[in-house]
């Protein structure tokens, strides 16, 4: 499944804490904002570590889940690329 992260944290310790940790499950796409494939098993394993070191008080984070579908209808103008999922064979 293909999600978009997208945080606003005021506090430079916590947001650097957040993006080391999101560049461990995605792809740093744009200030603030990462892409990432993910299985249930490894989203709901970020979800746990992002709830650890926010602050639900003073930061935000939203992830949008894209499907199949809206992520084949995705517009990229410039130079920007969009994370493409990488198939993986394991002998």
């Amino acid at each position: 499944m293909f999600y978009v992260i997208a945080y606003d944290i005021p506090d430079n310790k916590r947001r650097t804490k957040l993006h080391n940790l999101l560049k461990g499950f995605g792809v740093w796409n744009q200030f603030s904002l990462f892409e990432a494939h993910l299985d249930s098993q490894r989203f709901n394993k970020m979800l746990s570590i992002i709830n650890k070191i926010i602050k639900k008080d003073k930061d935000n984070i939203k992830i949008y889940y894209l499907c199949k579908d809206c992520f084949s209808k995705i517009v990229s103008i410039g130079n920007a690329e969009i994370t493409e999922e990488k198939k993986v064979i394991v002998i």
